[in-house]
């Protein structure tokens, strides 16, 4: 239910801002040949199930996001992307009872490809780079030793999404992407095993380009 009331936010938030981008659109007729974006939203990540022995589920949570692009030209573009906040994962045993607590904070550099004009209401992307996500906050729901850690995660990042221009300046983004994320879990300074989280995300918001 968290996870829903923050995304409604999020759509009811973009849709607040439209029409003061449409009010702002005579300050610029086209969007082709600017060169840097900005976009923040609330994105959903969910690693996938038994990703270590012992464990059935992580449960994933949303976290605000945020991005920041360069635009060599009208299709190719570098994006920088991270959480602005951790995302706050539950750590649950095979019958579901409750084993701990973990968070994470991931970023990540893409290069992105841009499909078709500038200008074009809808605009598919897609894109692949390097990421790292930190992990903190390890913590056993039965209050027994935290004496355990989770390694940085470092890998791969394919990102697909599509932008829906407003207008010149401003528009809507809705993306998705996956990590291959397998950090080391340690105990008491010893490898135990590796967690193979793998976590998808999907994510929605408002950006500006200039």
């Amino acid at each position: 239910m968290r996870s829903i009331r923050i995304l409604s936010l999020a759509l009811l938030t973009s849709a607040a801002f439209a029409p003061a981008a449409f009010a702002q659109d005579s300050t610029a007729d086209t969007a082709s040949g600017k060169h840097f974006a900005v976009v923040g939203g609330v994105t959903l990540l969910q690693p996938k199930s038994n990703p270590i022995d012992g464990v059935h589920k992580v449960d994933g949570g949303p976290a605000p996001t945020v991005s920041f692009s360069y635009y060599v030209n009208d299709n190719w573009a570098v994006e920088l992307w991270g959480a602005a906040d951790k995302f706050d994962h539950k750590v649950n045993g095979p019958n579901g009872a409750r084993l701990g607590n973990v968070e994470q904070q991931p970023v990540a550099l893409s290069g992105q490809y841009h499909f078709g004009q500038a200008d074009n209401v809808f605009r598919p992307f897609v894109g692949v780079g390097y990421f790292q996500s930190s992990f903190s906050g390890e913590s056993l729901a039965n209050g027994g030793s935290t004496d355990y850690r989770l390694k940085d995660a470092k890998g791969v990042i394919g990102t697909v999404g599509v932008d829906m221009n407003i207008n010149s300046t401003w528009f809507a983004r809705a993306d998705a992407r996956y990590m291959r994320a397998r950090p080391d879990l340690k105990l008491a300074g010893e490898t135990v095993g590796e967690a193979k989280l793998d976590p998808w995300t999907v994510g929605v918001g408002i950006g500006a380009r200039f």
